[in-house]
């Protein structure tokens, strides 16, 4: 098992990195969120990485932190989610943001990603929901801290009104619970939609 990758960045694309390790390169395949943050080319890289090995191919899959690297393990232990779907979700979301989805049963925030339905969405959220406690990360969200933006009458509002704007629960609450807990819910909804601008 090739656990991590430290080398030379020799090739990238839009799914996937070559890094040269003593002369060998081996290929990776990314998420988005790991794309955006290699090197250029021809500068040194570290990438942590997870081997899938079926009877017709042997894959590498590269990820920028272990965060990510340990949700995209959580992610394809679902039965029928396999490391396309994953790549996917984590294209599409960072680590953090999936786990609050899946943590706050908000199957429908998945299907923004492509090639996820809302069945597979759903099976998701139903087999990992309890689960998510056992992602160790140094950036996990607070769960505790968004289910306390209830408690804040202006945060609820906020909330509300950006449930009212489009976005889902466990988006506005996520991006809510964020901002200064004291401000009005004009205040609020103001900072919280340029940081849903920003992408959270």
């Amino acid at each position: 098992m090739i656990a991590s990758l430290r080398g030379k960045l020799i090739y990238k694309d839009n799914t996937s990195a070559i890094i040269e390790c003593s002369g060998v390169g081996f290929k990776c395949f990314v998420t988005k969120n790991t794309l955006y943050k290699l090197p250029q080319i021809n500068e040194d890289v570290f990438l942590n990485t997870y081997m899938v090995v079926r009877e017709d191919a042997m894959d590498l899959y590269g990820f920028w932190d272990v965060e990510e690297l340990e949700t995209f393990k959580l992610i394809t232990s679902v039965s029928g989610v396999g490391s396309k779907i994953g790549l996917a979700l984590l294209s599409e979301f960072t680590a953090s943001q999936l786990t609050l989805y899946i943590a706050s049963n908000d199957p429908k925030a998945l299907t923004a990603a492509s090639g996820v339905g809302i069945k597979l969405a759903q099976r998701i959220v139903l087999e990992l929901k309890d689960k998510i406690g056992s992602l160790e990360s140094g950036d996990t969200i607070d769960i505790k801290a968004v289910g306390n933006v209830t408690v804040n009458t202006n945060s609820k509002e906020a909330v509300a009104a950006l449930v009212a704007l489009g976005y889902s629960q466990s988006e506005a609450s996520l991006v809510v619970s964020k901002q200064d807990q004291s401000l009005s819910v004009e205040e609020l909804i103001k900072l919280s939609l340029k940081s849903l601008a920003r992408g959270l």
